[in-house]
């Protein structure tokens, strides 16, 4: 039986394999938000030329150097930074677009030393693109780790050296490669870049340790490393089922033949058992649902503001990563100087004279996403006066916001506590069918609820989103922030939030659905730099007419 490497020693263990061989292990997948530790790590990896997923074709591939072929009066290349044998460091790789990761998969499998992709992935669906997972050999994961507790991670340069040399000279066992497969296909993994992987791992992390031929604990590390993050069901669900081999004859045991080098697959089944994190499996699953879902149909194409959208006035800048050029406004800048650069014209035989402060880069403005935030109170006070209607106007009003292909997102808030029904979706069948059950009763937490609703504008916000709150409430605030039945205080909380939510800049309005209009939402709209809309004796249909003129106002 080996012991699994821990949390740090992994760390550890990658890091060399990058530094001995990055062109073998093909890269690294690191999941981690960005953090001290997470900028810890990188520092010690090797130096790398960092992109973004928005980067253009000529970025990576080179192409016309527009601002120096005009600068110089002919023809001048850039070089791509794919042309370039250096590694890459690809930030926010979980928003790689199908396009850019295609083109850095052919980029390693042809002559791409290596890349580190940086996951910054919060929720199951934001995750590594297929093509470039299958391509890394190595996977880490900074959760549950702390940088207080990080040791030294600087390699030593004399070190690498010597494991570099090495490294040639290493040599799998004969039947190491078999095994690896045989341990990928019973993991459920079908690509067969991963034993090959593993046994690039295996090949530079036995180098460093100053094996000339791979121990069995090396090839365990190496398993640990680059299959247990590709394991699609856990090898325990195998082995249980898996029939007994038969037992050997006693004469067979007695006299026992050569002896074969092969690992026990079970000890490496153990290992990766080990390093398999408990909820990575349930993660892995629900982001590859995401992409099948994402890729089956509806938008989800990403918009970049110089390329689609309502036209805008030109600015001056330099074609490259997604700028395009506005020919005309360039031309207009440069006319009326032509007459000054008159001299260097003829001299050059030039008709045009045209320098890069006179380039004009095409911009449009393209409205993004809306979101709908309902924040509904669900107490008992709001279930006796208009909680029908408001549920009315919501299913009115979400019909509506299914045909313009806007996020709705449900928040109730009843008892104690505010709950996020539902996430933002544009689903309009399950939009539904959590208002229908929402059930009402107990005090009214209006603090808790304008908390969640601010909160989960500001993060849709990040994601490109513009969230607008449309908060439903008889107004009859009780229940504090900290769950205390205390009318004053849930008042002042509900004040603070409101005034918190008018400093981001977050859309919202109030809608009295009382049977009278309540004073104090009208300070609360206040509060919110928001319209107040008391709406007594109101249907459905009025509701839903008022919520559509205020979101579209």
């Amino acid at each position: 039986m080996t012991a699994p490497l821990s949390a740090w020693q992994r760390i550890e263990a990658a890091l060399a394999v990058l530094a001995v061989d990055p062109a073998g292990a093909k890269g690294l997948w690191l999941r981690a938000r960005a953090s001290p530790l997470r900028a810890l790590l990188t520092q010690s990896m090797p130096q790398a030329r960092r992109i973004q997923p928005g980067i253009d074709d000529i970025a990576l591939f080179g192409g016309v150097d527009l601002a120096a072929t005009l600068a110089v009066g002919h023809l001048r290349q850039s070089m791509g930074l794919l042309s370039q044998t250096a590694p890459i460091l690809l930030t926010m790789a979980e928003r790689c677009p199908p396009g850019l990761s295609a083109r850095l998969a052919r980029w390693l499998d042809n002559a791409g030393p290596c890349l580190i992709a940086l996951d910054e992935g919060a929720e199951a669906e934001e995750t590594l693109p297929a093509a470039l997972a299958d391509r890394l050999g190595l996977f880490l994961s900074l959760d549950d780790l702390s940088c207080s507790e990080a040791g030294a991670l600087t390699l030593d340069p004399e070190k690498v050296a010597a494991a570099r040399a090495r490294l040639p000279a290493t040599r799998l066992p004969p039947s190491a490669l078999n095994s690896l497969t045989k341990l990928a296909s019973s993991l459920g993994i079908a690509s067969l870049r991963a034993p090959l992987l593993t046994a690039s791992v295996a090949r530079a992390l036995a180098a460093w340790r100053a094996e000339t031929i791979i121990s069995d604990l090396t090839l365990c590390h190496a398993a640990e490393l680059t299959l247990a993050h590709r394991a699609l069901h856990r090898p325990a669900d195998q082995q249980d089922n898996a029939p007994r081999p038969p037992e050997p004859d006693a004469a067979e045991s007695q006299c026992p033949g050569p002896q074969n080098d092969q690992i026990p697959d079970e000890i490496m089944l153990e290992a990766i058992r080990a390093a398999l994190p408990p909820d990575l499996l349930a993660r892995l699953a629900a982001g590859k649902a995401a992409r099948a879902a994402k890729g089956s149909g509806g938008t989800g194409a990403a918009r970049k503001g110089n390329h689609r959208g309502r036209p805008m006035p030109p600015w001056p800048g330099t074609p490259g990563s997604g700028k395009r050029i506005d020919l005309i406004s360039t031309l207009r800048a440069a006319a009326p100087w032509q007459s000054l650069r008159r001299g260097a014209r003829e001299a050059d035989g030039l008709r045009l004279e045209i320098r890069p402060s006179d380039l004009r880069i095409k911009r449009y403005q393209e409205t993004s996403d809306r979101l709908l935030i309902f924040t509904v109170d669900a107490s008992g006070s709001s279930a006796l006066s208009r909680l029908a209607e408001a549920k009315g106007a919501i299913e009115l009003l979400l019909a509506q916001a299914y045909a313009r292909r806007d996020h709705v997102a449900l928040i109730a808030f009843r008892g104690q506590t505010a709950e996020l029904l539902l996430p933002p979706t544009r689903s309009l069948v399950q939009t539904k069918r959590r208002l229908s059950g929402l059930p009402g009763g107990g005090g009214t937490p209006l603090a808790a609820g304008l908390r969640m609703a601010y909160e989960l504008g500001v993060q849709t916000r990040t994601r490109g989103m513009t969230p607008t709150i449309a908060l439903l409430t008889d107004g009859r605030g009780n229940i504090a922030l900290d769950g205390s039945p205390n009318r004053a205080k849930a008042e002042d909380d509900a004040f603070r939030l409101a005034r918190t939510i008018c400093a981001a800049a977050i859309p919202a309005f109030v809608l009295d659905i009382a049977n009278r209009p309540q004073p104090g939402l009208h300070r609360l709209a206040a509060h919110l730099g928001a319209p107040y809309l008391p709406l007594p004796r109101a249907d459905a249909h009025r509701l839903s007419a008022v919520l559509q003129s205020a979101l579209e106002s």
